[in-house]
C-alpha cells in the first residue's frame, strides 16, 4: 500500500496539496461527516427523557439505546474495517456515510425499544471505520509528521457537534419530536456523502491494504494497553454526557431549555481540548494524557460535590470536556506509533475503544442512580473509571514510550 502519510504535489494525482482551496475543502467534508455522526451520536443523549417518555420507559431503560449505538461502534470498528481492508479510502468513507444515513431514517421509525436499539446499532456500525479511514485520508492530505494534527481534524467535527450539532438537535426534539432530529440528521448525511463525493481526491494513494497487514496490528500488546487506557480513562465523558438533561432539570433545578445551553459548553470544551491535545500530540509522547486524565478526576469530584449549583456544574462541564478530549489524540497517536502498518485500524480502534469507555460510562452511571445514590452520583462512577485509566497506564504503558528521533520530553 503507498504511504498515506506521504503527500504528492501533481496535479494530475488529485492531491489536494495541489491547491490550498482543494485542500480545505478536502478536509470540510471529513470533518462535515464526523459533525454529523457526532451529532446523532450525541443527540441521543440530549433526547433521551423524549424518546424515553414516547416508549413508555424510563430514563434507565432508554440508556440501553444510547449503549447499543456504542455497541455498534465497537463491533464495526475493527469488523468493518477489516471487511473492507482493501477498499480505497474515498469509496470507503462513501459507503460509510450510506449506511449512517439509513441508521438514522430507521431510528426515526422506531415505534419500541428493541426496534429503537437495533436501529442505533446499526447507526453506531460505520463510526469507527469512518474515522479510521477519515484520519489516514487526513493524514496523506496533511503531510509527515501531522498525525496527532490530522486526527484532532476528523475529530473536530464530531466535537463541534456537540456545541453545534447536539444542542440544536435537542432543541428540535423538544419543538418538534425526538424522531424529527434522527430525520435532521440522515438529512445532513446525505450532505456529507456529495462533499466528500465531491472534494476528496481520487487516487491510489488512498487505496487500501491487505488484510493480513491489518491484522498483524492486533498481536501488540501495546495496541490493547492503550484500548484499555482509552476506554476506561474516556468512560466518565460518557457517565456524565448521557445523564446532563436530568442532571440539569432535576438536579440544578433548571428549566429544559437550559439543556441545549449545558450540551454547548460542554461541546465548547471537549473541542478546545481536541484542538490543544491535536497539537500536543506530535510533539509530546505523553503529557496530554496524563494531564488530560489527571485534570479530569480533580474537575469529576467537583461534580460530584458541588454539581447542584449551575454556577459550579456549566464550569465544571467546560472543563471535563477539555480535559478529557485533550487525552485522545495522544491515545491516537501511541496507537500509531505502536502498529505504523494499519493506521486505518488504529483510528478506528481510537473509537472502537472509547465508545466501549460510552457504554460502559453510560452503564455505570445508570447503575449509580438504579442504586438510589441520585444523579450526581454519576460523577462518582466516572472517577473510578478514569482512576482506572490512568492507573493502567501508570502501571503499564509507561514503560513502552515510543521513541522519537529527537530528544523525548519527560512528563
Amino acid at each position: 500500500m503507498t504511504d498515506p502519510t506521504q503527500p504528492t504535489t501533481s496535479p494530475a494525482s488529485g492531491h489536494p496539496a495541489s491547491g490550498g482551496l482543494a485542500r480545505s475543502l478536502a478536509l470540510f467534508a471529513l470533518a462535515l461527516g464526523s459533525f454529523c455522526i457526532g451529532t446523532s451520536e450525541f443527540a441521543s443523549m440530549g433526547v433521551i427523557q423524549l424518546f424515553s417518555a414516547s416508549l413508555g420507559i424510563d430514563v434507565p431503560q432508554a440508556t440501553s439505546a444510547v449503549t447499543a449505538y456504542a455497541l455498534g461502534v465497537v463491533v464495526g470498528a475493527p469488523a468493518v474495517t477489516l471487511a473492507a481492508a482493501r477498499l480505497n479510502r474515498r469509496t470507503l468513507l462513501l459507503a460509510l456515510i450510506a449506511l449512517f444515513v439509513v441508521g438514522n431514517v430507521l431510528s426515526a421509525m422506531a415505534s419500541s425499544l428493541p426496534f429503537l436499539i437495533a436501529a442505533r446499532f446499526l447507526s453506531g456500525l460505520p463510526q469507527g471505520a469512518y474515522f479510521g479511514a477519515g484520519a489516514m485520508v487526513a493524514s496523506y492530505i496533511l503531510g509527515p509528521g501531522q498525525s496527532g494534527r490530522a486526527f484532532a481534524i476528523v475529530m473536530t467535527g464530531l466535537t463541534v457537534a456537540t456545541i453545534i450539532g447536539s444542542p440544536l438537535a435537542t432543541f428540535l426534539g423538544q419543538t418538534l419530536g425526538w424522531r424529527e432530529t434522527y430525520l435532521a440528521v440522515a438529512a445532513l448525511s446525505a450532505v456529507a456523502w456529495l462533499a466528500i463525493r465531491q472534494w476528496l481526491p481520487r487516487t491510489a494513494a488512498l487505496d487500501g491494504a491487505p488484510i493480513v497487514q491489518e491484522l498483524s496490528a492486533l498481536r501488540s500488546g501495546k495496541v490493547w494497553g492503550v484500548m484499555a487506557v482509552a476506554t476506561a480513562g474516556i468512560a466518565s465523558l460518557f457517565a456524565i454526557y448521557t445523564f446532563v438533561g436530568p442532571i440539569v432539570t432535576d438536579a440544578t433545578k433548571l428549566a429544559p431549555s437550559m439543556i441545549p445551553v449545558a450540551l454547548a459548553i460542554f461541546g465548547i470544551g471537549m473541542t478546545a481540548g481536541n484542538s490543544v491535545g491535536g497539537r500536543a500530540a506530535d510533539q509530546y509522547p505523553m503529557r496530554g494524557l496524563v494531564l488530560g486524565l489527571g485534570g479530569a478526576l480533580a474537575v469529576l469530584v467537583v461534580i460530584a460535590i458541588g454539581g447542584q449549583t449551575p454556577s459550579v456544574l456549566f464550569p465544571a462541564l467546560f472543563a471535563l470536556g477539555a480535559a478529557l478530549m485533550a487525552s485522545i489524540p495522544t491515545m491516537q497517536v501511541r496507537l500509531t506509533r505502536f502498529a505504523p502498518q494499519a493506521p486505518s485500524l488504529m483510528g478506528a480502534m481510537t473509537l472502537a475503544a472509547c465508545n466501549l469507555g460510552n457504554a460502559i460510562g453510560a452503564w455505570a452511571g445508570g447503575a449509580t442512580i438504579d442504586a438510589g445514590f441520585g444523579l450526581l452520583s454519576v460523577a462518582w462512577a466516572g472517577f473510578a473509571l478514569t482512576l482506572t485509566g490512568l492507573a493502567i497506564f501508570g502501571l503499564t504503558l509507561l514503560k513502552t514510550t515510543p521513541r522519537r528521533p529527537l530528544a523525548v520530553e519527560a512528563v
